[in-house]
Order: structure tokens, then C-alpha cells, then sequence
């Protein structure tokens, strides 16, 4: 018997030349880099992005327009607003939630369970520790 290949949704070259292919995820139709790892219970919007080596846990609900970018890691059951750009290599821990229109820089650290507003900038190399607020409606 004859294995099947699955489609390829989408493959998109950057400016340096390098093509980066995407499929659907089964759950939310969210687009996800072929070396990504997305938890089959996880929720992604249709114009949500995982790009290469990035991975999410189980139950994760990313909403519509966001981004996560290379190597980050985003844990179980966190909930990630619309049009969020999770940075390379950031790590947003288990049960944290991050607001609508946030930007978290790169290699900076959410810790589980930590509540962030929306509309925030969270630097590079930032760490937000466990269970902590940032921003004003936190």
C-alpha cells in the first residue's frame, strides 16, 4: 500500500532566499512550518503562522493574525490574543495569557500563569515571572 504525502498549504521565501513550507493544522486551519510541533489539541486561528522549530503544547488557543516565531515554545493551555508576534526563541509558559496586539522581543521569558494586557511591548531578553501582571488591565 502506497503512503500518501500530505499537501503542502503554502511555501513562502524570506529575504534571504530561504523557502519555508506550511500545512494546515487539523484543529483552527492555522498555518505551521513543516519542523514545527503543534499539540493536536491546540487551537489555531486561520491566519495564525508557527514557523520553524517552534513548538506548542496541548490546549494552547492562538487567535486570528498571530505569530510565532522561530524556536519559541509556547505551553500548555496558554492563550495567546489576536495579532500577537511571539519573538524567536521567547517562552511563554504553562496557563499564561497574552493580550490582543502584543509584541514579545526576542529570547524573553513568560512565566506560567502570568497575565499580559493588551497592547504591550515586552522587550528582548525580557522575563515576566510566574503568575505576574504586566500592563495596565492585566
Amino acid at each position: 500500500m502506497q503512503r500518501r504525502t500530505p499537501r503542502i498549504a503554502e511555501e513562502i521565501e524570506d529575504e534571504f532566499g530561504v523557502v519555508t513550507r506550511y500545512r494546515r493544522h487539523p484543529n483552527g486551519r492555522g498555518l505551521v512550518a513543516t519542523d514545527a510541533s503543534v499539540d493536536q489539541t491546540a487551537f489555531l486561528a486561520p491566519t495564525v503562522y508557527v514557523e520553524s522549530g517552534a513548538r506548542v503544547g496541548r490546549g494552547v488557543r492562538i487567535a486570528a493574525g498571530s505569530w510565532v516565531d522561530r524556536e519559541a515554545v509556547i505551553g500548555p493551555h496558554a492563550e495567546i490574543g489576536a495579532a500577537v508576534h511571539v519573538g524567536a526563541a521567547v517562552v511563554v509558559g504553562e496557563g499564561a495569557h497574552v493580550g490582543s496586539h502584543t509584541k514579545i522581543g526576542a529570547r524573553a521569558t513568560v512565566g506560567a500563569g502570568a497575565r499580559i494586557a493588551p497592547d504591550q511591548k515586552i522587550g528582548e531578553d525580557s522575563v515576566l515571572p510566574q503568575q505576574s501582571q504586566y500592563g495596565a488591565a492585566a
